[in-house]
Parts: structure tokens; C-alpha cells; sequence
């Protein structure tokens, strides 16, 4: 998820999407434990997108 894209998210909405992208992380991750994912990239680029959103969350709620 873009920057950008996020800038244009209510508070209420970023909260919903950083809980389902923290959940898929989660899976993702477990997968990956237990057989070799074929993208780990893919880990990577959620962990920052849950950085953003967070990021972006924080500066909406002040």
C-alpha cells in the first residue's frame, strides 16, 4: 500500500486495515515457518506497510 494511499484513509479506516494486514502478516508468517513461503519478500513489504499505517495513524490522532 502506497503512501499515498493511505494519506487518504480516515483514522477509522487505517485502524481497520492495519488490524487485517497485522493478521495476514501473522499467517503469513507462520506459513513461512512451517514450509518455505515462494515470495518471502512478501514478509518485508507487509512489515512496512504495517509501519505506515501506523505512522500515519499516529499523525491523524494527534
Amino acid at each position: 500500500m502506497k503512501k499515498a494511499d493511505i494519506k487518504n484513509l480516515s483514522a477509522e479506516d487505517i485502524q481497520n486495515k492495519l488490524t487485517e494486514v497485522k493478521a495476514d502478516f501473522n499467517k503469513m508468517k507462520l506459513a513461512h515457518a512451517i514450509s518455505p513461503i515462494e515470495n518471502p519478500i512478501q514478509i518485508r513489504d507487509m512489515r512496512k506497510t504495517i509501519a505506515r499505517l501506523e505512522t500515519e495513524l499516529t499523525l491523524k490522532q494527534q
